[in-house]
């Protein structure tokens, strides 16, 4: 976890499952409801990714929305993004495929 232009980045490693949810919430939650303006997680270093991790993503998308904040996927493994696409959350978290193209998405209003 780090920061980055008015930005918080969290990156996920691994395999985002049932246990994965368990240990990584508490730390999301607290990063939803801090102080910077854009979340972003970075699902660069997963290499598996099940309906844990897509509760997981919307308790974000929900806690960071809800006090006005953006937040911001990075995400270009294709499996990860069929399973964002079947749920039509890539309507809703419009995933980035690099960093860099995530910081400059525009914030929402």
């Amino acid at each position: 976890m780090y920061g980055i232009d008015r930005a918080i980045v969290v990156e996920l490693h691994g395999e985002i499952d049932l246990v994965t949810y368990q240990r990584t919430f508490p730390l999301l939650d607290s990063v939803a409801a801090g102080p910077e303006p854009v979340v972003i997680i970075d699902l660069t270093g997963v290499d598996f990714f099940d309906c844990s991790g897509i509760s997981l993503l919307m308790r974000v998308h929900r806690r960071v929305t809800g006090r006005g904040g953006t937040l911001r996927i990075v995400c270009a493994h294709p499996l990860t993004l069929r399973i964002l696409r079947l749920t039509h959350l890539t309507e809703v978290l419009s995933p980035a495929p690099t960093l860099g193209a995530a910081l400059l998405m525009p914030e929402e209003e």
